[in-house]
């Protein structure tokens, strides 16, 4: 079958002309693969039309790997409805087969979720697809997620093997695990690293032999953005029977584009983001989770949408945070505790005007404090009379340029002027005006 390069514009226009007036719920997906994933989207974005992008968050299992955030069976468990309750679609509740303690951790949950798939994770190994199995088995809804390493790298040096017993091994573990369920999630280990034509071969086998789920890793977080986009594209464009599976993006974060990277995987044409809360993981990290929710939230025109209720992002975080004693950069997108804050005067007055001038979320969106308006040397009238306002005085403007004159001169002394500063300020202020 012929399919339309990636991104060609040509095809693009071809493939809008062709259904372009079609009613949105009439058109199938199946149908569509004949276009490129670029097209796709933009047939979606004519046809006002979004797709689900299912949320796989492996916080108990890759944000667990972070040097001093084990987790115990209660804790784990405590985090896994609350996981549940924000909406997550499959959740990775550990590495059954690494422990006993992990083993019955994942068992636990596994008995506990009602809505969520519960996966466990596996090498290519026939007891750990077992031992998975039966930590597993009390779910309501289950996953296997076994896989292997398929860069050159991995097949030389980790397994002193070839390209095809890699692709048997496949295989082999894949049939393995659809005798315990048929929902079968293959990783490809560094695929962000293997070449493509090869891992068109690894994606096709593995699907033939029962994969409804693949996972494209970029496990070294190696990736550039349009790259692993490509990749995407790539193994919709050339596995003939990719309509069968969801593909599913991993990104790391060596280089800081987990995010982007994802975003990008999900425009090639994946379905699916593996990602943690605060995007803890090996390394440098995972994509995080709060960062891709509110991104297809915020960027409906993409045609994306997931489960997650976005006001949880904040609570969730906080607990993960306490629970996994790790704690958020105060940077960090969405959850930080200066993701609302402002401290620069120019910022500080055009947000007071209208505070889509520099915020493009409501901080109650995503379950956070309200705006914060930071008193810094940095700070203009406009945040001092605003902040003033709210502890209940009301001055006029020349009272304002008077006061501002002491407010710089604390502020040249100290990294933020708080509440009781003020409170100094304008009692010394109104004595001023009494002995006058």
């Amino acid at each position: 079958m012929y399919y339309p390069n990636f991104g060609s514009f040509t095809h693009c226009k071809i493939g809008i002309k062709m259904i372009k007036n079609t009613r949105p719920e009439s058109i199938n997906l199946i149908s569509k693969r004949a276009f490129s994933p670029f097209c796709i989207y933009k047939l979606f974005k004519i046809n006002k039309m979004s797709e689900k992008v299912y949320i796989f968050d492996t916080t108990l299992r890759d944000g667990e790997q972070v040097p001093g955030c084990k987790l115990n069976t209660k804790e784990k468990l405590a985090l896994a409805v609350r996981l549940e309750e924000l909406g997550v679609d499959i959740l990775e509740a550990g590495f059954p087969v690494s422990s006993p303690g992990d083993f019955d951790s994942v068992h636990q949950i596994a008995k506990t979720l009602k809505n969520t798939v519960v996966c466990g994770l596996t090498r290519a190994v026939q007891k750990d697809i077992e031992v998975a199995a039966q930590a597993l088995k009390p779910a309501a809804r289950f996953r296997i997620h076994t896989g292997i390493g398929t860069s050159d790298l991995h097949i030389k040096y980790k397994f002193n093997s070839t390209r095809e017993a890699i692709i048997e091994r496949a295989v082999q573990a894949v049939k393995m695990a659809r005798n315990f369920t048929d929902d079968v999630e293959f990783y490809a280990e560094d695929a962000g690293r293997t070449d493509n034509a090869y891992l068109a071969q690894v994606i096709e086998a593995v699907v033939k032999a029962g994969a409804t789920t693949l996972n494209i890793p970029d496990t070294t977080g190696y990736c550039l953005p349009h790259q692993y986009q490509e990749k995407m594209a790539y193994l919709w464009n050339n596995v003939p029977n990719i309509d069968k599976a969801i593909l599913s993006c991993h990104c790391h974060n060596d280089l800081g584009m987990a995010t982007a990277n994802s975003i990008a995987g999900v425009i090639g044409g994946a379905r699916q983001i593996e990602c943690t809360i605060n995007g803890l993981g090996e390394r440098a990290g995972n994509t995080a989770l709060e960062e891709v929710v509110m991104i297809l939230n915020q960027h409906k025109d993409l045609g994306f949408y997931t489960n997650i209720n976005p006001k949880l992002l904040n609570p969730i975080s906080r607990e993960v945070s306490d629970v996994m004693r790790m704690a958020v950069q105060p940077n960090k997108a969405i959850v930080g505790s200066n993701a609302f804050s402002h401290s620069s005067g120019i910022h500080q007055d055009g947000f007071l005007k209208e505070a889509q001038t520099y915020e493009i979320m409501n901080p109650a969106e995503v379950g956070a404090e309200d705006t914060k308006i930071v008193l810094t040397a940095r700070s203009g009238r406009s945040a001092l009379a605003h902040r003033l306002h709210k502890l209940g005085f009301e001055f006029n403007r020349n009272d304002i340029d008077a006061l501002y004159a002491l407010f710089v001169d604390v502020a040249d002394k100290k990294k933020e002027v708080v509440e009781s500063d003020l409170q100094a300020m304008a009692a010394a202020y109104n004595s001023t005006l009494v002995s006058q």
